[in-house]
């Protein structure tokens, strides 16, 4: 690969605590959700935040010679909860008896900030396989946020029923 700015190795530190902020904030989801499938709908997405995660890291040891990166991704695993996931189980805990209509907001508002993130990141690469991996983590994003959304739109009783195979979520007929 060739040369590294270091606008794309922040990125990528940035991509790293994002996707650990999400996990973080989909596994509390999960914790206090006491439906089932809302368990399992939050676990998933935890997962798939642990899988980009991983992409995020082997992109940095193409990158980057030496360990170092990897410190810097286990001080911030290591560091506990960080603000902004205790500030997202906080506004939770406000919502009172609504905490799981809140967590699907704020996952939605996870991820749309997530795909902005991505997108803003492929945008400032020239490096072709960054560019990429961005691209199809946006991607990614997108069809979790569409999750949370027809989610949310069901708990609410608004939008689309979800009753049906009318519709594929992954956009495909």
């Amino acid at each position: 690969m060739s040369e590294i700015s270091q606008q794309i190795k922040d990125a990528i530190k940035g991509a790293i605590l994002l996707e650990i902020n999400g996990r973080n904030f989909f596994n509390h989801a999960a914790d206090i959700t006491q439906h089932e499938k809302g368990k399992k709908m939050f676990r998933f997405l935890a997962k798939e935040e642990t899988r980009h995660l991983e992409v995020f890291s082997q992109l940095f040891s193409q990158i980057l010679e030496g360990e170092d990166w990897k410190k810097y991704v286990r001080s911030h695993e290591l560091e506990g909860e960080v603000p902004l996931v205790e500030k997202l189980k906080e506004r939770m805990k406000n919502s009172e008896s609504k905490g799981e209509t809140e967590a699907l907001s704020i996952g939605m508002q996870l991820e749309s900030d997530a795909i902005n993130f991505f997108k803003q990141a492929a945008a400032n690469t020239d490096d072709p396989k960054a560019k990429k991996i961005f691209l199809e983590i946006a991607e990614e994003e997108k069809f979790h946020y569409d999750l949370l959304q027809s989610q949310h739109d069901s708990v609410t009783n608004s939008g689309f029923w979800l009753g049906g195979a009318e519709f594929q979520m992954d956009g495909k007929w």
